[in-house]
């Protein structure tokens, strides 16, 4: 209905807004005259008990007529006669009331019933003696019939004028209440009229209300402020129509500004982080060549290196130097690549093999590998640096065997990478630095030759898009550290794996 009134045009809205306030008034006229037909009536219905008692009586009376009519005439038309009247009479006795109350006209009535069903039944009984020649017998009982119409007569004129002084009192009240009800349905016409009235102004506002809005909203547009609010269509008429069109004009102008902000936005933003990845990537860099391929780490590795040459034969040599190469080829080949999860897993096992063969095998190290993960992508140089410092501050400063554990596994969409080793571990306060970026390096123990946590996290995070890419668990002194990525896997990787 809500949806049928907004689409109809303006001379459809015009037009029912006369119809309809036409209409209410020629509603309450019928409710009015309805209102004083059925009063009418009730004051018709308070004399209708007399009037039905006038015929009760006037029916007994040509009851006891017609029967002693018969008793002296006996003709067919007399008992034709009584049996009529009989007839009439019962009829009317049957409609008063029977039912047991505390009312004292009911009493009556139900007393007046009682009494003339007795006083048919003797009537009747007369009329047969008198048929079968018993005068002794119809006699008897035409006197008891006769003492019984007295009775009847006496409750029925007691009733009718007990009644007539109720009625009486009643019409009274409803004459008071009948010329309440005229002028109580001036009052209304009144109230209707004026409401008609107020209902025509609020209508007539309502349908220029928009056109106002529209106009003033049009006005700032034309003076350049396009952050109006958008207007709301009322209704679907030819207002509306141009209403949507203004809305849709004004919207199509913010989204066309709105497209070429946002395609600066994302421009800029693409080439901050560009230059923010060629940033991080050339402080990895800086930090690889200023800290691991420095004079005191080349020392020792080809000191080694001499050693193994000196007490064993060429293979074992060939394969330390093999594994050295490896290392320094990856640095310096896939510094500035995205790789795979295998190629920085093979980056691992190569520096651990150095640093067993420079510190007499202590550092046990076992992998749990899923190898369908293997293809997933992540930044290189992210794993190595994390496997050195777990050996420069977690191992050494240990007394007893050292051991990394690195395990690869799929959460959900997740490609997870765990290392994770038996060492002093880290405190609550030292991982929350960590992981905020804002524990240096110069807070690292003297000599360290790891790339700080700082520049994996953020090229993890330029990587996957994501801030959750990494999270540090440590029990407690001597318990250990484990440092957990997570790579979210893309569509085309999960395919190829």
């Amino acid at each position: 209905m809500n949806h049928k009134l907004r689409s109809l045009s303006l001379q459809g809205k015009i037009s029912s807004l006369y119809i309809l306030t036409n209409l209410l008034v020629f509603v309450v006229n019928i409710l009015l005259l309805l209102g004083i037909n059925r009063m009418s009536n009730e004051m018709e219905m308070v004399y209708r008990d007399n009037l039905h008692l006038n015929e009760l009586a006037q029916a007994l009376d040509n009851v006891q007529d017609s029967m002693t009519d018969y008793l002296n005439a006996k003709t067919s038309d007399s008992l034709e006669e009584y049996y009529r009247n009989e007839q009439e009479y019962l009829d009317l006795v049957y409609d008063l009331k029977d039912e047991v109350t505390g009312s004292s006209f009911d009493r009556m009535k139900r007393n007046i019933k009682h009494m003339s069903e007795q006083y048919l039944e003797i009537a009747d009984q007369t009329i047969e003696a008198k048929r079968g020649r018993n005068v002794e017998k119809y006699r008897i009982r035409y006197e008891n019939a006769t003492q019984l119409y007295d009775y009847i007569n006496t409750y029925v004129y007691s009733l009718n004028n007990e009644q007539f002084k109720s009625n009486s009192e009643n019409y009274n009240e409803l004459a008071q209440a009948f010329r309440k009800f005229e002028f109580l349905g001036m009052g209304v016409m009144c109230v209707v009229i004026i409401f008609n009235v107020c209902i025509i102004i609020k209508m007539v506002g309502a349908l220029i209300s928009p056109l106002k809005t529209l106009s003033k909203s049009a006005d700032e547009v034309a003076n350049g402020n396009l952050d109006i609010e958008v207007l709301e269509v009322q209704s679907e008429d030819e207002i509306g129509v141009v209403t949507s069109a203004f809305n849709q004009m004004v919207i199509s102008i913010r989204q066309y500004i709105e497209r070429i902000r946002h395609s600066m936005e994302v421009e800029r933003a693409m080439k901050e982080k560009e230059l923010m990845m060629e940033a991080h990537l050339k402080d990895a860099k800086l930090k690889y060549l200023q800290a691991q391929i420095n004079p005191h780490f080349l020392f020792n590795t080809l000191n080694a290196g001499a050693q193994l040459a000196m007490l064993e034969g060429a293979d074992r040599t060939y394969k330390y130097v093999q594994n050295m190469a490896e290392f320094f080829r990856y640095n310096v080949k896939k510094g500035d690549e995205i790789v795979s999860i295998r190629e920085e897993i093979e980056l691992v096992d190569n520096y651990i093999y150095i640093l067993n063969v420079r510190f007499s095998g202590d550092i046990h190290y076992e992998k749990k590998i899923d190898k369908s993960l293997l293809q997933v992508q992540m930044p290189s140089m992210i794993l190595q640096p994390i496997v050195e410092n777990c050996v420069n501050h977690g191992i050494r400063e240990m007394a007893g065997e050292g051991r990394i554990y690195l395990s690869v596994y799929r959460v959900d969409d997740m490609a997870c990478i765990s290392i994770r080793d038996n060492g002093v571990g880290m405190s609550q306060e030292t991982i929350d630095k960590v992981l905020s970026g804002t524990y240096r390096e110069e807070e690292l123990a003297a000599g360290s030759n790891g790339v700080g946590m700082d520049n994996v996290i953020g090229r993890l995070k330029l990587f996957t898009e994501s801030e959750d890419v990494m999270s540090i668990v440590s029990e407690g002194k001597d318990k250990g550290t484990e440092v957990i990525i997570y790579i979210q896997m893309k569509e085309r990787e999960e395919d190829d794996v």
